[in-house]
């Protein structure tokens, strides 16, 4: 029996041909991280003193926070994020501030807690920092969410509760949600 080289080529051509196809595998796709914060928020300042660091937490890594104070008078921002393998939060309340409302000189009380660690610093009244708030709008028409901006200065350092450690904060500039109804 004699074998054509002709035929055999063409068998080989029509296997080849018939093969499956590999399909390339794609990567999945990365995960966006939720925006807690309006997509805008963030918070930059400088610690000194028990804490040290230059902190730049941008949307969407920084958690954002609030709820309206006891009473309903004002609200508290929260903002939290990471600073050399710990988790830092800021709480800003300003017992005055109303929704829609900016303007300059805001009573705040400020707190910066290390999370975990029983460790935070706050100022112990009203009359050491003020907020000046540039910016306090819905985040739309029918919302009780309202994206807050602004900076906030103090006076004086912030005491620790559970010690004699102080935490200066300077340069501090936020954008947030403020949550205007329980």
């Amino acid at each position: 029996m004699q074998f054509d080289s002709r035929g055999l080529l063409f068998v080989a051509i029509l296997l080849a041909g018939c093969s499956p196809e590999e399909t390339p595998v794609e990567p999945p796709a990365p995960v966006a991280t939720a925006s807690t914060c309006g997509g805008s928020g963030y918070v930059s300042a400088q610690l000194s003193g028990a804490l040290t660091a230059n902190i730049e937490w941008r949307d969407p890594d920084i958690l954002c926070e609030s709820m309206v104070r006891p009473g309903d008078r004002g609200v508290r921002l929260r903002f939290s994020g990471d600073v050399s393998d710990e988790l830092l939060a800021i709480i800003i309340a300003m017992p005055t501030l109303e929704p829609g409302a900016t303007g300059t000189d805001f009573d705040a009380v400020v707190t910066v807690t290390v999370e975990g660690s029983g460790r935070f610093f706050s100022t112990p009244t009203l009359g050491s920092c003020w907020a000046d708030v540039s910016r306090n709008t819905p985040i739309d028409v029918l919302s009780a969410l309202y994206i807050v901006a602004g900076q906030l200065a103090c006076v004086g350092p912030l005491g620790e509760f559970n010690g004699d450690a102080f935490v200066e904060i300077s340069d501090l500039r936020f954008s947030g949600i403020a949550k205007w109804e329980e």
